[in-house]
């Protein structure tokens, strides 16, 4: 994914690693190559992660600074990076409705955003590239 504007986020390092380690994670498993685009050019994008994250009444206070949305095989993604160091996605298979969900992840060092604190139980997992991440996730109940 293309250097875009995290440069403007208090972790730019930490968010920055935990973008090339989602990259990573695509160009492995599926040979894509993710880009990213300027949240302030991508409206659609942050409009269609937004209707999902209503399911749960969440709308985060952070700026949002990149996005990304692609389809790889049956599955469209969708990622918004914001400046605290949080990575949302949305993994939406097209033909099977029991495999669509929310994906938080949190940038090393970041404490768990307000909108999510008490309702989401993280996870750790460890990347080269990224240090230490802490994960959670919701199953998408809606159609989008």
């Amino acid at each position: 994914m293309k250097e875009l504007g995290l440069e403007s986020s208090p972790v730019a390092e930490a968010l920055a690693g935990l973008r090339a380690n989602e990259a990573r994670y695509f160009m492995n498993k599926y040979k894509h190559e993710c880009t990213v685009e300027p949240a302030s050019e991508s409206q659609e994008t942050l409009d269609y992660v937004n209707q999902i994250l209503k399911e749960r009444d969440i709308e985060f206070a952070a700026k949002p600074l990149e996005t990304s949305l692609f389809q790889v095989e049956n599955i469209k993604w969708a990622y918004v990076f914001y400046e605290d160091g949080l990575s949302v996605n949305a993994l939406y298979t097209i033909d099977d409705p029991k495999k669509r969900a929310v994906g938080f992840k949190l940038s090393e060092g970041m404490e768990v955003p307000k909108e999510l604190e008490g309702k989401f139980k993280f996870a750790r997992q460890k990347s080269k590239l990224a240090g230490t991440i802490r994960g959670s996730f919701f199953v998408i109940k809606g159609e989008y």
